[in-house]
């Protein structure tokens, strides 16, 4: 008879990454107070392993070390094993990629190696490590045992480097100099991102290269604010190469996390929510700037991959999709020249060809993945097409690539619902679906924010995840920044005063559990939250937005829309206790810099009352003249109860507008040229 494998008890998690390791041999544990006591119980070393679902090197490591019996046996014997998805955990994985840059001197990343001593203090790390010696790294089984050796040999000098650690720790979250900040700190970031541009493929520095969504926003807000021309300039070209390159996914529509090369030609495969929230909201953003056709058609794909792929049956949106399928990377995504031509005729094969460079030189191990190398039109000059002809045979082709792709083996669906990502996603999709007049996307951004709300919203607090219908875990200040961002977007596309009210709770719960009222500011977990080894302040953009900046920034946009003053003295604080920060490195804190920059010059504020039709005229006027500094509300005639100052913004006829910049507002508007003028 055949046993079955024993399962660790990861088994019992909910976290798709940490399922993945289920089967492994190690003996896993999750975070929690079992291994933690078990470890001071028995005077071990911790081994923190850190990673998500979507992570190609995650992966490798899993495959070399934790699913080979051997070391599994070493790692039961001499640690224990703790694994960790970061995604669901944050708030560890911010403070040990912290620590691992103060002991190694060196960038962070996944999967994430730590060595802790029982009291959860790391003393040594890495990232991946090989299972044999190469890259200039150990063995990963000769490093354990380096490791215990050291820890049970050399106590006191870790016990005097963790001492010194946790004051490091504790001083990276000092604040600093506090006070009032004027724009030098926007004109310096400008300064420094051009001496970073490269002026031919665009983007910021060489390889690996990420989109960095918040530098890009933080050009087109200058150019908005400033005319600057250089900033627009380095927006534009970025995004335009973005769209081409083979960051982008051509035919499904998405953007993959990153580039390995400057060009933006291969990436790493996997996908992620949080970067196209932010990309659906940046080109946007764009488009609105440009009128650009290119970046309407990025929106489209983008959108409704979203709602395609990654939006669940009950409204939610799932984390990732995976690098890898079959146990490879990129296989999902990539051709050979044999299959294309077979699914293609002739003239197919001849348009797509050139659009994509297949008849160049494979770009991704013998294979090709697709990036545009060749423009419409002198593809049609060179095939002697008109380009009508061109773009319609293309676009024919590229739908049977789709096709024929979708019946490949998929890569893995990271089926977790983050609160966070989730308020990212409904705040693209909800400024996409504005700008392109796209009911599908706003209809997709309202059923998220329902979702949140139904499922993620219990007894006055937010679940940080959710798989299916549950939430759990406590979520963390980015969760409720960036939602209450989200519905603030999602509010300008359509009101719902339902959606209000889910704000104002998001907004009251930041303030009563995560806000510094000693410094001012917020910290990146709550009060009642489990106490680890420091409490981190999210000032600075990663991967993400920085959670006090998107804090800020929606805390005042919420109190000017509701003339309430505890959440524009809460945002004013946030960014004034980041004065040094921003003065001395303010590239570093560009999502602060947008919120610094609506507290130098506070966002208009135009709330339209008024029957639905005729309400939808003046929203699309509004709307044709939008720009960053100005937020516009349509909310029609029958919503009562409003809170705030806008219990006073009344009905009158058909339509009518309140505008108001700051604490300021004039006249009621009844006349829709007027209030053209006014926006102009």
């Amino acid at each position: 008879m055949s046993s079955t494998p024993t399962r660790n008890r990861l088994a019992a998690t909910r976290s798709p990454y940490l399922l993945q390791h289920a089967d492994n041999p190690v003996d896993w544990y999750p975070w929690g107070d079992d291994a933690l006591r078990l470890a001071r119980e028995q005077d071990k070393p911790i081994l923190l392993s850190i990673g998500y679902s979507a992570c190609h090197w995650c992966h490798v490591m899993a495959h070399e070390s934790f699913e080979d019996p051997a070391t599994a046996t070493l790692m039961n014997r001499l640690f224990i094993n703790i694994k960790v998805d970061r995604e669901e955990r944050p708030d560890l994985d911010r403070i040990y990629q912290l620590a691992h840059q103060m002991l190694t001197g060196r960038g962070g990343g996944w999967p994430l190696t730590m060595f802790l001593t029982p009291d959860q203090v790391p003393f040594f790390g890495g990232t991946y490590f090989p299972k044999t010696a190469r890259y200039g790294l150990p063995a990963f089984t000769d490093l354990l045992d380096r490791v215990d050796a050291y820890y049970r040999e050399h106590r006191p000098q870790i016990d005097q480097q963790n001492h010194q650690l946790l004051d490091a720790l504790a001083q990276n979250q000092a604040l600093g100099t506090a006070g009032r900040v004027d724009d030098t700190p926007l004109r310096r970031a400008i300064g420094e991102l051009q001496g970073l541009f490269d002026t031919v493929h665009g983007g910021f520095g060489g390889a690996p290269k990420f989109p960095q969504a918040p530098l890009l926003e933080r050009c087109l807000r200058e150019h908005a604010r400033s005319n600057d021309r250089q900033a627009l300039r380095m927006a534009l070209l970025t995004l335009e190469q973005m769209a081409r390159g083979g960051i982008h996914d051509h035919l499904g529509g998405g953007f993959f996390r990153y580039a390995v090369d400057g060009e933006w030609t291969i990436p790493h495969f996997e996908k992620m929510l949080y970067d196209n929230g932010q990309l659906l909201r940046l080109y946007a953003l764009a488009a609105q700037t440009t009128r650009s056709a290119r970046f309407d058609a990025v929106l489209h794909t983008t959108g409704h991959w979203a709602l395609r792929e990654m939006q669940s049956p009950e409204g939610g949106f799932y984390a990732a999709l995976d690098a890898d399928s079959e146990g490879e990377e990129g296989r999902f995504y990539v051709w050979d020249q044999p299959d294309v031509q077979a699914l293609l005729d002739d003239q197919e094969y001849a348009v797509l060809a050139r659009r994509f460079g297949l008849n160049d030189t494979p770009n991704f191990e013998g294979h090709w993945h697709l990036r545009v190398q060749a423009d419409v039109a002198d593809i049609a000059e060179e095939l002697d097409l008109s380009s009508q002809r061109v773009a319609v045979v293309l676009s024919g082709a590229m739908q049977k690539l789709f096709t024929a792709r979708s019946g490949r083996v998929r890569p893995g669906l990271d089926d977790k619902i983050l609160a966070g990502w989730n308020g990212l996603m409904i705040g693209g999709l909800a400024h996409a679906g504005r700008h392109l007049k796209e009911t599908a996307f706003v209809d997709a951004a309202a059923a998220a924010a329902d979702f949140a709300r139904r499922v993620l919203w219990h007894n006055g607090r937010l679940h940080a995840a959710a798989k299916g219908t549950e939430g759990y875990l406590a979520a963390y200040l980015d969760d409720h920044a960036y939602l209450l961002d989200g519905l603030l977007e999602l509010l300008q596309a359509r009101w719902d005063s339902a959606h209000l009210a889910f704000a104002v709770d998001l907004a009251d719960v930041m303030l009563a559990h995560f806000a510094d009222t000693q410094q001012g500011g917020f910290f990146h977990t709550a009060d009642d939250h489990e106490q680890l080894i420091v409490r981190t302040r999210p000032l600075g953009d990663d991967a993400t937005p920085a959670g006090s900046a998107i804090a800020a920034r929606a805390l005042a946009r919420l109190g000017h829309l509701l003339g309430e003053v505890r959440y524009l003295d809460a945002a004013a604080g946030t960014v004034d206790s980041a004065a040094g920060h921003l003065t001395q490195h303010p590239l570093g804190f560009s999502s602060l810099l947008s919120a610094l920059e609506e507290q130098l010059s506070p966002p208009q504020t135009l709330v339209l009352r008024g029957d639905p039709q005729t309400l939808a005229h003046w929203q699309a006027a509004a709307h044709a003249a939008a720009k960053p500094g100005r937020l516009t509300f349509a909310i029609p005639a029958e919503a009562d109860n409003l809170p705030g100052v806008l219990a006073h913004c009344a009905p009158r006829g058909p339509a009518v507008a309140y505008l108001c910049q700051g604490g300021s507002c004039g006249a009621p508007i009844t006349d829709l040229d007027a209030l053209t003028a006014a926006l102009a």
